[in-house]
């Protein structure tokens, strides 16, 4: 069983390669933006919290994160592990989802950190923006806002799972095909 954690900033390419990553290995995505959104389409108490938050570009408290992750492994049955996206994104997330999988006798496999220059990662998000119709994608001060707030809360994570010799940098920017078959090429050596 695999469990990753796909690491990286908004724009990064974790959606595109947890796609392939799915295909491949027959993991269950677990993504958070996903877990919102289905709240949100719901109109669920929490997706109303989690927009408000969203749509500030902050981040969504642990308590409200960590309890839509749990239901979501504890209904996951039958899979060969999880490709975790956007989560955790801090610190006491990833603490929390260790004792979680633990409770579920499972562990982190790695993670992948795909790396990508802010110019770039900027330029993503406006294209995505174009065709995703996510507010926060098309504006400016949010983008700014999101990648600060990846820097100043999130890339901790990074040494979180650097020290528990759990984490592989990848280049981000390239062909899609390329990043994919060097994030397999760590996948494989698990």
């Amino acid at each position: 069983m695999y469990n990753i954690v796909l690491f990286g900033p908004p724009g990064a390419g974790k959606g595109t390669q947890s796609e392939k990553l799915i295909q491949k290995y027959g993991l269950t995505h677990l993504s958070t933006g996903d877990l919102f959104r289905k709240h949100l389409g719901e109109g669920t108490e929490l997706g109303l919290l989690a927009k408000k938050y969203m749509n500030e570009g902050h981040l969504v408290p642990d308590e409200v994160v960590i309890g839509m992750v749990e239901n979501k492994i504890s209904e996951t049955k039958d899979t060969h592990g999880f490709i975790f996206d956007g989560f955790p994104r801090t610190t006491a997330q990833a603490e929390a989802l260790d004792k979680m999988l633990e409770n579920h006798k499972m562990e982190i496999s790695g993670m992948i950190a795909l790396e990508v220059p802010q110019e770039i990662l900027k330029e993503r998000i406006k294209e995505r923006g174009k065709t995703s119709n996510r507010v926060d994608d098309q504006d400016d001060a949010k983008i700014n806002t999101r990648i600060k707030v990846y820097l100043d809360e999130t890339l901790p994570v990074a040494d979180y799972y650097s020290g528990q010799n759990k984490l592989t940098k990848i280049n981000g920017v390239g062909k899609i095909e390329k990043i994919f078959a060097e994030i397999a090429s760590v996948i494989d050596s698990y």
